[in-house]
């Protein structure tokens, strides 16, 4: 069926339910960012594939939103349909309400499914609607009847994550959440959370080891809401070793209808059709997701283990690149097939962490595009290839950036990885005092594009999970430059991914995985800037309003030096980014072969 057949259909639905517009989101009951097959309505829709987007179909209007991530993917993927694109955070681009207030009249209805809304995303677009006089409904799924073919819940079988990776039993998990939750429940919709706090995961999300399902922890009781044809006698066994009962996925909403103490939940991670079931709501920040952010011990260590396996595997995809682009019969999927194959080699790689961002010469500045087989290009021996992608390990998730040149260069292109280095050393190598947040920080990984009248729109950094999701809380601690407000504390895992995209030419982006820790200071009291093994600030050392972070480098790859325009950088840039190559060499060559090890070296001599 065509776009257009699909919203004609849509249309008719919505005539019959009487509403004049239906929104459809990126999101799942879960609030999740990757969402199973089943929810993928907005795709189903519009044909725009992007991962982020909101699709919104009138009577004879559609529109679909999207940030600059997407902007030249979305642009060429909705060609010849009837939408709209609404360009995010572009000046002159109105709201979702701001425009079907100029679409529609007074009186009319807006509808949602209230499962793949979250409660803050619904009052936000009440209160929004009112304004020009439209009202919302919450009790629609047209999905369920026009999306004939539409794929089922998934049903992987559920398995558990040991404690060896884990660090702690399931059970002193729910008995520190019980401790945050004095005589309330709470309930847990999002399923980064649930794999967190039972040590469970599954195969039910592509890329993603999470089990679709839903927690209610009470203070003398904690229920998994499954289907239970996921659970083996194992996993049931070992949840009710840790004091956890089983019930149908099903029966979330009959059950909360019962529970007569406060339940607790999240309005961002909470949607909005399990919410209206509670009969004593208590809106709060998930004190589950405050709690994943820090590692403990053993999750430092798996990740300290899987980024040097990740090292290998990118480094003999960098070195066979070199070696196979020159020889002709590459292609951008052909080039992440060759990456994931490597990945897999590695001792309990599980696979993937997301699609491989792929993309060779103008590709490289669509900021997330996924080569498909209709877009998939030749890479040849000249110009950048961007590469971003990551690996899933029983020990550690991993996420990645390197823009590998192929051949000759242009001067513009060697400047941008030039700009990109700079702002990745220094946010990379920043120290900052107890309390700072990444939005303090963002600036960092900017300011040396900033001279050159240079910007991107993506946010710096993000969180990353301890095998779960490569995007872990998705909005708590960020580099951005919207406002983030939690502090960057030891323990926390977050990313520095600045980069610089030119439409139609090539895009640059250097990315680790960092480990916030203590920062050490010199005998001069100045910080010793290296690239990893931090330390715990000491009280006598002369500190002010300390103590003092900084940042260990977990992510074990070396950037190739042809494209730098060395000049461009300072004698602190360049020695610690000399550092930072040599720890790659010494915590990588272990693990190598002579003959990787040879390249290894060379490739990671001093600038």
């Amino acid at each position: 069926m065509t776009i257009t057949g699909k919203e004609l259909q849509l249309r008719q639905l919505m005539e019959k339910c009487g509403v004049q517009a239906f929104i459809t989101p990126s999101t799942d009951p879960h609030c999740g960012e990757y969402v199973p097959e089943r929810w993928k309505a907005r795709r189903w829709i519009s044909g725009f594939t992007g991962s982020a987007g909101t699709a919104v179909v009138t009577t004879d209007k559609a529109a679909l939103w999207t940030d600059s991530r997407y902007f030249i993917q979305a642009t060429d993927q909705l060609q010849g349909t009837d939408y709209v694109l609404m360009k995010e955070k572009i000046e002159g681009t109105p709201t979702i309400a701001e425009w079907l207030g100029s679409v529609l009249k007074k009186g009319d209805t807006v509808a949602v499914d209230g499962w793949v809304n979250t409660v803050s995303e619904v009052e936000q677009l009440q209160n929004d609607l009112k304004a020009y006089g439209l009202t919302l409904r919450t009790d629609i799924d047209p999905y369920a009847e026009i999306w004939t073919d539409r794929p089922g819940v998934p049903q992987s079988k559920a398995f558990v994550q040991g404690v060896e990776y884990s660090g702690e039993r399931a059970a002193s998990k729910l008995s520190r959440i019980r401790g945050k939750l004095g005589d309330n429940a709470i309930l847990v919709c999002f399923l980064e959370d649930i794999a967190w706090a039972l040590n469970l995961r599954a195969d039910d999300i592509l890329y993603t080891p999470f089990v679709v399902s839903y927690l209610i922890v009470t203070p003398d009781s904690a229920v998994l809401y499954i289907n239970k044809e996921k659970v083996t006698d194992e996993v049931a066994l070992y949840l009710k070793g840790e004091g956890v009962d089983i019930k149908g996925y099903d029966d979330i909403i009959s059950d909360l209808q019962t529970i007569e103490m406060p339940v607790q939940y999240a309005p961002d991670k909470t949607n909005y059709a399990a919410y209206s079931a509670i009969r004593n709501a208590v809106s709060k920040p998930s004190v589950i997701s405050e709690m994943i952010m820090f590692k403990n011990d053993t999750e430092i260590r798996g990740y300290r283990n899987a980024m040097e396996k990740d090292g290998v595997a990118m480094v003999k995809w960098i070195k066979w690149t070199l070696e196979n682009v020159p020889q002709g019969g590459q292609t951008e999927l052909s080039l992440a097939a060759k990456l994931e194959q490597f990945r897999r080699e590695q001792p309990l790689c599980m696979g993937i962490s997301f699609e491989s961002i792929m993309g060779y010469a103008h590709h490289g500045a669509i900021v997330h595009y996924d080569p498909t087989p209709e877009t998939d290009i030749p890479v040849k021996p000249e110009g950048l290839l961007l590469i971003d992608s990551g690996g899933q390990y029983l020990d550690g998730t991993t996420d990645i950036t390197r823009t590998i040149p192929l051949g000759p260069l242009t001067h513009e292109m060697k400047r941008d990885y030039t700009l990109v280095l700079k702002g990745w050393i220094a946010l990379g190598s920043a120290v900052f005092p107890k309390g700072t947040n990444g939005t303090q920080l963002d600036g960092f990984a900017r300011q040396a594009m900033w001279r050159y009248g240079i910007n991107y729109l993506h946010g710096t950094g993000h969180g990353v999970g301890q095998f779960m999701s490569v995007h872990e809380t998705i909005d708590l601690h960020q580099f951005r430059m919207q406002w983030r407000p939690t502090p960057l504390l030891p323990g926390m895992t977050i990313t520095c991914e600045p980069g610089i995209y030119i439409e139609g030419s090539h895009g640059v982006r250097h990315e680790d995985t960092m480990l916030v820790v203590g920062a050490k200071f010199g005998p001069d009291g100045q910080a010793l800037w290296t690239p990893a093994e931090g330390g715990t600030p000491d009280a006598d050392q002369g500190l002010t309003f300390g103590p003092y972070y900084t940042f260990e480098h977990l992510t074990l790859c070396p950037i190739l030096t042809s494209p730098i325009l060395v000049d461009m950088l300072t004698e602190p840039e360049r020695l610690w980014f000399n550092n930072y190559q040599q720890m790659v060499y010494d915590r990588l060559a272990p693990r190598l072969d002579d003959e990787h090890k040879a390249w290894l070296r060379n490739v990671t001599l001093p600038i």
